[in-house]
């Protein structure tokens, strides 16, 4: 059975909020796929784990034009955006296997443009506006290693 969890943000820290969280529970070696409209959010939850992981968030920026950020704090983390890239091929030569093998934690904005690229097992994160600063996250776990994961978020949001 899959694991999925929706949480209701209302403003930016409740994002920080969930960014936070995704921060303590994500095992390493974590693929996190992002997947949401122009301004739905993708970066800025980018940023609420980042800082959460002791990286300043104002260094954390789209890597639309540099395509991956590497990022160093009490975790590390890999940003990666596909927004730009024409097609998969582009992608694998990125060398996403690298950050994916990797003890980081690896974050793909536009993950549905490069989804065969990705690994079977991966937190996917689907982000949509609600109107205002509210945002909807839709979090799967796609494998089973992201299961506990997700279980652990519905019992954080309940216990606030």
């Amino acid at each position: 059975m899959t694991q999925t969890f929706q949480f209701q943000a209302g403003s930016e820290a409740d994002t920080a909020r969930l960014g936070a969280w995704l921060a303590d529970l994500l095992p390493q070696g974590s693929v996190v796929a992002l997947v949401g409209t122009l301004g739905a959010g993708k970066t800025r939850l980018v940023q609420a784990i980042a800082e959460h992981c002791g990286i300043d968030r104002r260094d954390v920026v789209s890597p639309t034009f540099v395509l991956v950020h590497e990022y160093r704090g009490r975790r590390r983390l890999y940003h990666i955006d596909a927004y730009r890239l024409k097609d998969e091929d582009e992608f694998f030569e990125l060398g996403p296997e690298e950050y994916f093998e990797s003890d980081g934690i690896t974050l793909v904005e536009w993950a549905d443009r490069v989804e065969g690229c990705l690994p079977g097992e991966r937190l996917l994160v689907r982000i949509e506006v609600a109107g205002g600063q509210s945002r909807s996250f839709t979090l799967t776990a796609q494998g089973a290693r992201y299961e506990p994961v997700v279980e652990q978020l519905r019992r954080k949001a309940a216990s606030k």
